[in-house]
């Protein structure tokens, strides 16, 4: 028999417009009684289920995490519950009898048996800031979908400057654009003109340029395309600016010392450290080993046997936005020279198991790496890192971390380091 852990909780199943929560009561005797009832979201309501939870004596609250429509209750019932967030796929009812009040029933009765694993859930200011850093990357993401349109409205359009100028929305290209939209006719295009608009070294490529344009044909409606996608992109690029300015805000007045940690690892940028802290908080102890994390952010294996055959090891789909920015990082980690830590583990593992899956490997020691680093507040400094690797200008900024490990190894190994006289003047 399952062991009751939780004798008052409410399960909640949660819709869009109205939620029905179901409180079990269970006896000296193991007898469960239960009270169902139907709530709209709107925050009155809301508040109406909290006095009903209060006055049935019940802190303990369980739902499922369905779309964002969890998210107005847990506000509410944050400081006064203990409430826990469950995946759907751990508490998913048996089909066939599925009515919104037996499921409600079902989450109570697997919660109170201490059955429903919670998810992550990070403090509220964590939470903001994560919903600033997960919008920018939405933003970068419709930039370059527009610089992709316009890069292709403009091939199609027999202008091939991309094949000749470096960057296609530098000084040189937006000013030329300005003016081919600024013509009425191709006709009037003015080569001598065009290369006055030229800044820097674009200057040496002006006859290419030129070449790359002669003979143009923009229809009308590419050039409203055009007008109206550079006229978007700066848009954009406007509220990036704006999201960037309150994002530095949050991290200068809570999170610069954990983004500061996170930077001393090879490969991780600013932009990447405020992602990973916005993603996994800075209090580790919601998370019992460094192998949690790694699990929660997708980064491990799957477990899939049955009859002593192993099916798909593929990691999950878990960490949307924090997997891809450890793999970027994993991919920036190995290609250092100057820090080769990460670079000689990827190169052993990619021998046996290939590039994907020691890139994967990688992201999972980089994230293993910053949750012992958030624990301790140590900079990145590992015990295992062969300086026989790394240039000499790269080892003399290190000094003082290098002879630090060293008498620290000599201390585990039972030698006196203090007859050493370790001074600054000597090191």
């Amino acid at each position: 028999m399952l062991k009751i852990v939780r004798p008052i909780c409410c399960g909640v199943d949660v819709h869009k417009r109205f939620i029905v929560a179901t409180i079990g009561i269970t006896d000296e005797h193991g007898v469960t009684t239960y009270k169902t009832q139907n709530f709209y979201t709107h925050n009155k309501d809301i508040n109406s289920f909290k006095d009903w939870l209060i006055s049935n004596d019940c802190h303990d609250v369980c739902m499922e995490s369905t779309g964002k429509y969890w998210i107005p209750i847990f506000n509410i019932l944050e400081d006064s519950f203990n409430v826990t967030i469950a995946n759907p796929k751990y508490i998913k009812a048996v089909k066939g009898k599925k009515t919104d009040k037996k499921d409600s029933i079902w989450i109570t009765d697997l919660f109170k048996h201490d059955l429903c694993p919670g998810s992550f859930i990070p403090p509220k200011s964590t939470r903001n800031l994560r919903e600033l850093l997960r919008y920018r990357f939405k933003l970068v993401n419709m930039s370059s979908s527009e610089k992709n349109r316009i890069q292709n409205s403009l091939t199609i359009s027999n202008i091939t400057l991309d094949s000749v100028l470096t960057d296609l929305f530098g000084k040189s290209a937006t000013l030329i654009l300005d003016y081919i939209l600024s013509l009425e006719k191709s006709e009037d295009f003015n080569e001598d003109y065009c290369k006055s608009l030229l800044q820097k070294s674009a200057k040496a490529k002006s006859d290419d340029i030129i070449t790359s344009i002669q003979g143009f044909s923009i229809p009308d409606s590419t050039i409203v395309k055009l007008k109206s996608s550079r006229q978007h992109l700066v848009s954009i690029k406007n509220t990036i600016n704006k999201i960037d300015d309150e994002i530095d805000r949050i991290i200068d007045s809570e999170y610069r010392t954990y983004v500061d940690l996170a930077l001393t690892i090879p490969g991780i940028s600013e932009t990447s450290a405020k992602i990973v802290v916005s993603e996994i908080g800075i209090d580790m102890s919601h998370f019992s080993t460094s192998k949690k994390l790694c699990n929660w952010a997708g980064l491990t294996p799957q477990n899939n046997e049955s009859a002593g055959k192993k099916k798909s090891t593929r990691v999950s789909r878990a960490g949307v936005y924090l997997k891809p920015t450890l793999v970027q990082c994993a991919n920036a980690a190995i290609k250092s020279t100057k820090e080769p830590y990460f670079r000689n583990k990827y190169l052993k593992i990619k021998k046996r198991r290939g590039h994907k899956k020691a890139i994967i490997a990688i992201a999972r020691m980089m994230l293993t790496c910053i949750y012992h680093m958030f624990q301790t507040g140590e900079i990145f400094n590992p015990v295992d890192i062969n300086y026989s690797d790394i240039p000499e200008e790269v080892l003399e900024s290190k000094r003082e971390q290098i002879i630090d490990n060293a008498v620290k190894t000599l201390s585990k190994l039972g030698i006196d380091t203090s007859i050493l006289n370790l001074t600054p003047a000597n090191i």
